[in-house]
């Protein structure tokens, strides 16, 4: 499909969406909940990073593809006639088929023809023609590897690596995703403590003013109720922000066939916070943390990029050895329409080809060079799967201990929430202060924004562990 039809459908898709959530707004129907899973299929399926990745695997079969073809049949032909004066000087023609192999060897077979006035003797064929076949072999350089052998072998590396790139990209998208829907979630959850504490705090000034304007209460409760309004609306204010902030870095991972950016909308909200509790750290994390790291998508491709390096190496040490080249074809000259009537083993050609350096300098500084990028790529692995090894840790720990806080804490809000019940208790029956209210509610807030903040901490963290372990690709997330 076309990069036209593509933005077409997809236009066409988000105005129906468009369409549906209109009509649900003016029936009424309630907010839709985009959960983790839902979200993250999106991402997977529309995201330009994730169209790019699964692109790399056919990248892969392509470079194979084209590395394969140094192996192809190639067919030949060389004419060459000059005319002078009414005199055919020469008229030269080669016509022929050259077969390499993964050997080296090259097969090579032809019909050639020379004729002319003052055509060189040693190229005559006389009138029928010769025909040829033979091969040449490389017994020096080149007799183990070659560079069409050497950039198939880098071709097939590559197209293995392309399935680990494709995994890293993945990887890398979920990770930043996952994290942005827990600080979505977040944000969204504390603007809702922050709603119900302004509305709290507006129903009690009404009911304070209520009170001193039939001497229940003394004036001075106004001034408190007014100035605990006050405080909520900056910080449902500040609240509202990081909400729509949220909100906008939420939206940059929602596609249409990856061409076409869409936004959430203001009737699209996460989990509620009900249905998603702290979760408890996998064991088989701990238990197979080195194995996971070691099959890590990036770790791969270190290994992947060292096989590739030494596919140069090994044809860098090639390089020290004599150019030595031996070829053998046999001649033949047709009988009638019998191309092989007249063929005795006494008609051949042969040739050898020899150079060497004589100080090898660029030949080792190649092998040298290539030698220490391999000691580099040894020592980047090396370094890359301490790194992912701590940071699985570090993440490991943060998702257990963010556990047991959020289930701490979940009880911390519930005894906050009875303390304030009591204590509103207790105002209204003339025993306690608006003071004490406004602090009781303040402190139930607060651990019910930490509450929050925890859970968002917790999956978060699961997130980090994954994405550390290089299993975001393959892993559900709830």
């Amino acid at each position: 499909m076309s990069i036209v039809k593509k933005v077409v459908c997809a236009s066409f898709g988000l105005m129906v969406l468009l369409v549906t959530t209109v009509q649900g707004q003016q029936q009424g129907i309630d907010s839709a909940i985009l959960t983790l899973d839902d979200f993250l299929d999106i991402v997977k399926t529309n995201h330009p990073i994730a169209i790019q990745a699964n692109l790399q695997p056919q990248k892969g079969e392509a470079t194979v593809r084209q590395a394969r073809g140094g192996f192809d049949p190639k067919a030949m032909a060389d004419v060459s006639e000059k005319y002078f004066k009414d005199y055919t000087y020469y008229s030269k023609n080669n016509v022929g088929l050259k077969v390499p192999t993964w050997f080296g060897i090259e097969a090579k077979a032809g019909y050639e023809e020379n004729n002319g006035y003052y055509l060189n003797p040693e190229n005559s064929t006389s009138g029928a023609g010769l025909w040829y076949a033979g091969v040449s072999v490389p017994v020096g350089k080149g007799l183990f590897i070659d560079s069409r052998r050497a950039e198939l072998r880098q071709a097939q590396i590559y197209q293995q690596s392309s399935e680990a790139e494709r995994r890293v990209m993945l990887n890398d998208l979920q990770y930043e995703a996952g994290k942005a829907y827990w600080e979505w979630f977040k944000f969204y959850h504390n603007l809702k403590v922050y709603e119900e504490g302004l509305k709290l705090a507006t129903e009690r000034l009404n009911a304070v003013k209520q009170s001193v304007k039939f001497g229940d209460k003394p004036a001075i409760d106004t001034l408190e109720a007014s100035i605990q309004v006050q405080n909520r609306q900056i910080s449902l204010q500040q609240a509202r922000l990081d909400f729509v902030n949220s909100t906008a870095l939420l939206s940059i991972y929602l596609w249409a066939e990856g061409v076409v950016p869409l936004e959430v909308d203001n009737y699209t909200i996460p989990s509620d916070l009900s249905e998603i509790k702290a979760v408890d750290v996998d064991l088989n994390y701990r238990d197979q943390l080195n194995d996971m790291v070691v099959a890590h998508p990036k770790l791969q491709l270190y290994e992947y990029k060292i096989a590739d390096l030494g596919i140069q190496q090994r044809l860098k040490r090639e390089s020290l050895k004599p150019e030595l080249n031996l070829s053998y074809n046999a001649l033949n000259k047709a009988v009638g329409s019998d191309p092989t009537g007249g063929y005795s083993m006494n008609n051949y050609k042969w040739g050898l080809e020899f150079s060497f350096p004589i100080f090898l300098r660029k030949e080792r500084g190649a092998l040298q060079l290539a030698d220490l990028k391999i000691k580099e790529a040894q020592l980047s692995f090396t370094q890359q799967n301490a790194q992912l090894v701590y940071k699985a840790s570090a993440a490991l720990n943060t998702w257990d201990n963010t556990f047991d806080q959020a289930n701490t804490y979940e009880q911390t809000v519930e005894n906050y929430n009875q303390l304030l019940t009591g204590e509103r208790r207790k105002y209204q029956a003339g025993e306690s202060s608006l003071f004490l209210v406004n602090y009781r509610e303040m402190s139930y807030i607060n651990a019910k924004i930490k509450w929050v903040e925890l859970i968002s901490k917790n999956r978060k963290a699961k997130v980090e562990a994954q994405y550390s372990l290089g299993i975001l690709d393959v892993s559900g997330n709830e």
